[in-house]
């Protein structure tokens, strides 16, 4: 099998254009099969070559002819359903489509998609074989119904990632029953797709000292802003002001949008996240770690109030956009402890981040106990998990 990029479709190798190159490959294949097919018998298999050894015993031992035709019959049966599970096979493509992000301990749904790219032959009774990360078997998808030439279909899946990291999502081996039975040919397949696990969000308890108020997914910022800084876009609700509307984000998207700018004197945050081996130690507290600055992060960001965010030692990064969002919780579902010199910060060097940061309210993290962490703002407990 081939491998294919996330967005390409893939297929059986055997699967090649051309009436004399098709029969070359096929006549190969039956002779020589590729490295990891499998073909394995099936009980009417089983039945089928048990009455072909009766059947010959009484030819030879009668030399009827009648008998001998009836096991040529049978040993033909038996090898037409080998080369006719090929054909099955044979130009039938798959891809697999995961859109991104995953979060850890949520449902996340897989496609995949199929295309019988025969001209005439249909394909029956295929499965497939898929396998992720998260899973200590492979788990086995069958295709139901009969995939027309030129047709295609969708098989759904659902993945559950255990944790923050890589899941890889691989599609191990096809197979076909098609068309008596008798054989069960398993082609292996090199087809993956690797997505990024989000940390799973935390429930935390707030304290005075924390000057937000957790929003709500969907809710908008609670008063409106008209100061010069841009926090935010968001769509158009009725009452707003028509100055407000950005041209540029309603062209691109083709739906009105507004723009969210900070309120003169509020507060924004940023949030700095850093992670020496020396500090946490425990993987479980660690775990929990990321997914409170996760949280927080995705929080903040929804009250309009999450200015930058920076992770140990890499330039602080100016949250705007979704994006921004986004590409700092890839970041923190990557992010591993650093030892001292692999660029978690000393003090001194901690200042000098802080003064980077330029601003007062800076949300860094300390471990809690053994197995809490508690976020803190200029010193102050703010939060904790």
């Amino acid at each position: 099998m081939s491998a294919a990029l996330p967005n390409e479709f893939a297929g059986p190798s055997g699967a090649v254009s051309g009436h004399r190159r098709f029969w070359r490959r096929l006549v190969w294949a039956l002779v020589y099969p590729q490295r990891g097919q499998r073909v394995r018998m099936t009980l009417p298999g089983a039945v089928l070559v048990a009455l072909s050894l009766g059947v010959g015993l009484a030819a030879y031992n009668s030399a009827n002819n009648i008998l001998f035709i009836t096991l040529s019959l049978l040993l033909a049966c038996l090898v037409l359903s080998g080369v006719l599970s090929w054909l099955n096979l044979s130009g039938v493509r798959w891809r697999l489509v995961a859109e991104p992000p995953m979060r850890a301990g949520q449902a996340h749904p897989v496609v995949l998609e199929l295309l019988n790219a025969k001209r005439v032959l249909p394909t029956y009774g295929v499965w497939f074989e898929l396998k992720s990360t998260s899973l200590a078997k492979a788990e086995r998808l069958d295709l139901r119904e009969r995939l027309d030439a030129g047709g295609e279909a969708r098989l759904d899946w659902t993945v559950r990632p255990a944790r923050r990291g890589k899941e890889v999502l691989s599609l191990e081996a096809v197979g076909s029953l098609f068309p008596f039975g008798f054989l069960r040919k398993t082609f292996p397949v090199r087809l993956t797709r690797e997505l990024i696990v989000w940390p799973a969000a935390v429930e935390y308890r707030r304290f005075p000292a924390a000057l937000w108020e957790r929003a709500q997914p969907g809710r908008a910022l609670a008063r409106a802003g008209g100061g010069a800084e841009l926090h935010s876009l968001r769509r158009y609700a009725q009452g707003d002001s028509h100055r407000a509307i950005h041209w540029k984000a309603t062209a691109r998207l083709g739906r009105l949008m507004v723009t969210r700018r900070a309120a003169d004197g509020e507060d924004g945050y940023s949030l700095w996240l850093r992670t020496p081996a020396e500090v946490w130690t425990r993987a479980e507290q660690f775990e929990l770690l990321c997914g409170l600055a996760a949280t927080l992060a995705e929080d903040l960001f929804r009250a309009g109030r999450l200015l930058l965010v920076a992770i140990n030692d890499e330039a602080p990064m100016a949250v705007r956009r979704v994006a921004d969002l986004e590409a700092f919780l890839d970041a923190v579902a990557l992010v591993g402890p650093l030892s001292e010199n692999g660029g978690a910060r000393s003090d001194s060097a901690g200042v000098k981040m802080e003064m980077k940061l330029k601003r007062k309210n800076v949300l860094i993290f300390a471990p809690e106990g053994a197995r809490g962490v508690a976020a803190y703002v200029d010193g102050e407990k703010a939060a904790s998990a």
